[in-house]
């Protein structure tokens, strides 16, 4: 009797361990769900930027996820469509900061979006880490739940602004698009033209987006050396294929937002020999970024658009921040302001290069590059010749 009772307890012992995973199982995936949102333009006429983003952004959370949910949570990305407009984005965030499971926003395209939606996460403690936005309002306002992986535009306008002059630009007809992107981008290309010696012969915004006689007519009879547009791939495309049909033999140049295959179907012959200057180096120039343009290539059918790539890095940083957080919360699910912390302290090799951030949010070392489209076939957009490239430190935050 005493020999069966003692082998009964341990019959019984065995029997609550084996019970005993799979109830520890179901205790991890009770943990809740972990999700990334990202905010960009979905439908419209960027769409082609926006869907990258998002295309960056999900192959990061299907690649990277493993060590946050080996720790117990599920992993969701929730792409959200701002249509690069200021009141869609805020309402967006609005939505976004409510559901307590979003800890990260990957986000956004267009800075006149990304300003106002960001005051929105500052005040739900949720970080925000930007691919594309160039402006330098998006970091000098000095949020700590605000960070980008891209350069500026003061220094991408800078940039510009020397190669006007090294290609011997004496004089430029300065565009933009009333955006606070494109005329924030195109001031600082004016400004800085003028310091090289370069004449500006007009600066001008407009919202026309077929029709540009009224425009075309006094720059053609100016005759500049330079015509410049500050705005998106869907504006400058009509804009600059009307003027070289009406023929003005001007250089044509812009800055990141023509970075776009699209553009290439908009302008078609007439679009060859444009220069424009990007924060997104073509993928080929990243060694360790070739996998990931296979894979994106394989999975959506075409090659990645600019800023995919800084939409990758930027969801992989956000996992490692989510990942020391929960760790640091013993297990549990993080606070938001945790996750923001991590973020801005993040060192990371990333597939555009090293990352780190400053205090005020922006990349130690960004890249500025300048490219001249050498081909009417949007196929073959990421072949366009590179002409410079450099690393630059963002400006130190003006007291």
């Amino acid at each position: 009797m005493k020999k069966h009772s003692i082998w009964h307890k341990v019959s019984l012992v065995v029997a609550v361990a084996v019970l005993a995973f799979p109830v520890a199982a179901v205790a991890g995936e009770a943990k809740g769900t972990i999700k990334i949102a990202t905010q960009s333009p979905l439908s419209g006429g960027q769409a082609a930027f926006g869907e990258g983003i998002k295309r960056g952004a999900q192959l990061a959370v299907e690649q990277l996820k493993g060590p946050v949910e080996n720790l117990g949570f599920k992993v969701e990305l929730v792409p959200y469509d701002d249509q690069a407009k200021p009141d869609v984005g805020v309402a967006n965030a609005k939505n976004i900061i409510a559901d307590k499971d979003i800890l990260v926003v990957i986000g956004h395209l267009n800075s006149g979006v990304a300003i106002p939606s960001s005051e929105v996460y500052k005040d739900g403690q949720l970080a925000m880490i930007s691919p594309a936005n160039t402006n330098p309002k998006v970091t000098d306002r000095n949020l700590p739940t605000v960070n980008r992986v891209c350069g500026r535009d003061d220094v991408q306008g800078a940039v510009g602004a020397v190669f006007a002059k090294s290609m011997k630009v004496k004089s430029a007809y300065v565009i933009h698009d009333k955006t606070t992107y494109g005329q924030g981008v195109a001031e600082f290309f004016r400004d800085n033209a003028k310091k090289h010696g370069i004449q500006v012969m007009a600066f001008e915004g407009t919202e026309e987006k077929s029709n540009f006689d009224p425009i075309i007519t006094p720059m053609k009879a100016k005759k500049p050396d330079l015509v410049y547009f500050g705005g998106m791939y869907d504006q400058a495309g009509p804009l600059f294929k009307q003027a070289r049909e009406k023929g003005v033999t001007a250089k044509l140049m812009g800055p990141d937002g023509l970075d776009a295959s699209e553009l290439a179907k908009i302008m078609g012959k007439t679009g060859i020999g444009l220069y424009y200057t990007t924060a997104a180096g073509p993928v080929k120039l990243y060694p360790k970024a070739q996998d990931f343009a296979k894979t994106y290539k394989t999975k959506f059918n075409k090659d990645p658009e600019p800023y995919a790539a800084e939409a990758y890095d930027s969801t992989a940083i956000a996992f490692k921040a989510i990942e020391a957080s929960i760790k640091a919360a013993g297990g549990k699910m993080p606070a938001r302001e945790a996750v923001a912390a991590q973020i801005r302290k993040a060192k990371y090799e990333g597939i555009t290069g090293h990352i780190e951030f400053d205090g005020k949010g922006d990349r130690k070392k960004a890249g500025y590059f300048i490219l001249e489209v050498s081909s009417d076939d949007p196929g073959k957009w990421g072949d366009n010749k590179l002409l410079k490239r450099e690393e630059i430190a963002p400006p130190p935050l003006q007291k």
